[in-house]
């Protein structure tokens, strides 16, 4: 056995006594080294003058200590232009990540920047302050929805390798599952790609591990030291379909969901390159940045700051009934439709019972059924054969969905966005870019056969749900109450403040895995803003869940949507976005696989909107 074998056993036994393995967070050992810069190098939150800086170092010796370490940033790589440099410390209280607000630098300049500690030096990252005044252009690279049991990160490699100005990163950085839960199989049996830990993230040093992991991939870590970030979570950093009180994938065996959010944000706050208070936890993610005189980013949480409980068709979604007025003998007459608002008025709540009113369908025409004797008792486990419930889809469009207290920022946050959109209106940006995770533009359930939608191949459960989607999306109901469908009056407002507050808007969107392109228009028909959403990096679309061809679904989907420009249902990928004085363009770049190393790259075409016109031509 050689040295170098046997001093990395010393030096892993030594860990498991005392550091502890998990430090590592999968970083691997090769020798033993004073100090160890474990997950490579990353900028981010950059301003005209300063940039926050970020990297993760452990002590050598296994033993949990404070560590001194050096940063520098220089005009060249060889650290010949130093100008701007500074001394900081970590400990195992901050996981050993060090971030730092590196100041006194120079607009719209290219830096590189590097950690040493005791001789050890960390990778070089390069990086880019923001610039002032006016610019030519500015080429932002948006991205979302990484998933590491879903196969490789060929979409950060490919960013990496283009020339951009800003990786704007739009949510869903991690995922919380446990192993072997929404995970491909070739991903974790031939490729390796476990999660860890292997189970649901919980504890802060579960989230802590889960960043670890995704953070020793080399193709993350390669965009990151190429590229300065600017992020915002979605729900996954946190726990599926997050709200301000609550979560999807949060029950209560599981704690106390606040207790939960506290630790999600802590961890966030430590391994991300973003600039946040000396706090340790990170609070409002929304905040905004001053691209020259070219444009305004303006970056939203639609995620956990002021949400309301998302919509769910399962829960919300109100079934087709009848009124019935009872007599003191206990027979039953029904109320009509067009009755019922003066029989409430007039008759005790105790004479009344509304009843959900099943359809027979063995004619194969649905007629309601409104005998009371018969109806009164069944529910829908009782049904007779060929009996169905009906969904109420008016009621629904008319209450639940333009509820006007509902909000997806809450009234800070909307505040807030209108103050920002007058503010870079005043100061003569010609481009105001919001950044958030969820798709603001009218999506509609699409209109599809059972044969292009293969129901007759499907899964039970899977069989059900494409059955209900036939069934409301003749009522032109929305295609996910999870974005700002499912906040249409809250929408109404935020659109009206673009059309009175902005020059041109442009909104940007994760969350859903695939590529849109919308028009957006006010309750009026007018043009208020486009918005791009991009594809993600490896997290599976459309075509996992709706068998159907691409090219049919992507044509279904836009006949649906009169707002939707331009789609793609099958590919990952991500956006480039252009902006000059004239016009902004956007280009999706897909990727053949996630599941091989080596890929190539097909290109959108160029969607393109005119400084001024407010939609896409």
């Amino acid at each position: 056995m050689n040295n170098s074998a046997l001093n990395r056993r010393q030096l892993l036994k030594g860990m498991s006594a005392s550091l502890g393995l998990l430090a590592l967070r999968g970083f691997d050992v090769q020798a033993a080294a004073p100090f160890y810069f474990t997950h490579g190098v990353a900028s981010g939150d950059p301003l005209a003058d300063r940039v926050i800086l970020w990297t993760r170092l452990i002590p050598g010796s296994g033993q949990h200590s404070t560590i001194h370490c050096q940063w520098q940033v220089a005009k060249d790589r060889e650290f010949k232009q130093i100008v701007s440099a500074g001394d900081t410390s970590t400990s195992a209280q901050r996981d050993y990540t060090v971030k730092i607000d590196a100041a006194g630098l120079s607009p719209n300049r290219q830096y590189f920047y590097r950690f040493l500690a005791d001789g050890v030096a960390s990778p070089v990252g390069i990086t880019r302050t923001l610039p002032v005044g006016d610019i030519d252009q500015i080429r932002l690279g948006v991205c979302s929805c990484s998933n590491y049991p879903q196969g490789y990160f060929n979409v950060y490699r490919h960013m990496a390798e283009t020339d951009l100005d800003l990786v704007l990163h739009l949510g869903d950085y991690i995922y919380e599952y446990a192993e072997g839960v929404y995970a491909n199989a070739v991903a974790t049996d031939k490729l390796g790609r476990h999660v860890e830990p292997s189970n649901e993230i919980l504890s802060i040093e579960d989230y802590r591990m889960r960043y670890g992991l995704y953070r020793s991939d080399e193709d993350l870590q390669l965009v990151h030291a190429r590229h300065p970030f600017i992020c915002v979570w979605d729900d996954h950093e946190l726990a599926n379909d997050s709200w301000k009180d609550g979560a999807e994938n949060h029950s209560a065996d599981e704690g106390d969901f606040q207790a939960r959010m506290r630790i999600a944000r802590q961890a966030y706050h430590e391994w991300m390159p973003i600039r946040t208070s000396s706090m340790g936890d990170q609070g409002a993610i929304f905040r905004s940045f001053k691209l020259g005189n070219l444009a305004d980013l303006i970056m939203l949480d639609t995620r956990l700051h002021g949400r309301d409980r998302p919509l769910d068709y399962a829960k919300d979604l109100p079934m087709q009934s009848a009124l019935f007025q009872l007599s003191d003998s206990g027979e039953a007459s029904l109320v009509s439709q067009e009755d019922a608002a003066q029989v409430v008025a007039k008759i005790p709540s105790e004479q009344l019972k509304r009843i959900v009113t099943p359809f027979d369908f063995t004619s194969g025409t649905p007629i309601p059924v409104n005998d009371y004797a018969t109806i009164k008792d069944l529910t829908a486990e009782t049904l007779p054969q060929g009996w169905y419930y009906l969904p109420d889809s008016q009621s629904f469009k008319q209450e639940a969905l333009v509820e006007p207290g509902r909000t997806i920022l809450g009234a800070d946050q909307e505040q807030w966005l209108d103050s920002q959109l007058q503010a870079s209106k005043q100061r003569g940006a010609i481009w105001q870019i919001v950044g958030q995770q969820v798709l603001m533009g009218k999506l509609r359930l699409p209109m599809l056969t059972s044969e292009q939608l293969k129901i007759d191949q499907a899964e039970p459960e899977i069989r059900y749900i494409l059955e209900m989607m036939q069934l409301l999306a003749p009522d032109q109901l929305p295609f996910n109450l999870d974005a700002w469908d499912g906040y249409a009056v809250c929408r109404d407002r935020v659109l009206t403040s673009f059309a009175e507050q902005a020059t041109n808007p442009i909104v940007l969107a994760g969350d859903t895995h695939n590529a849109w392109a919308f028009n957006l228009a006010d309750s009026k028909g007018q043009a208020v803003a486009v918005e791009i959403g991009t594809p993600a990096v490896n997290s599976p679309g459309l075509e996992t869940y709706l068998p159907t061809d691409p090219d049919v679904l992507a044509q279904a989907i836009q006949n649906a949507s009169v707002e939707l420009f331009a789609v793609d249902t099958a590919r990952r990928g991500w956006s480039e976005i252009i902006l000059t004085a004239d016009a902004m363009t956007n280009q999706w770049h897909f990727i053949s696989t996630v599941l091989d190393r080596n890929y190539s790259v097909e290109s959108s075409e160029i969607h393109y909107c005119k400084a001024g016109d407010k939609r896409f031509s």
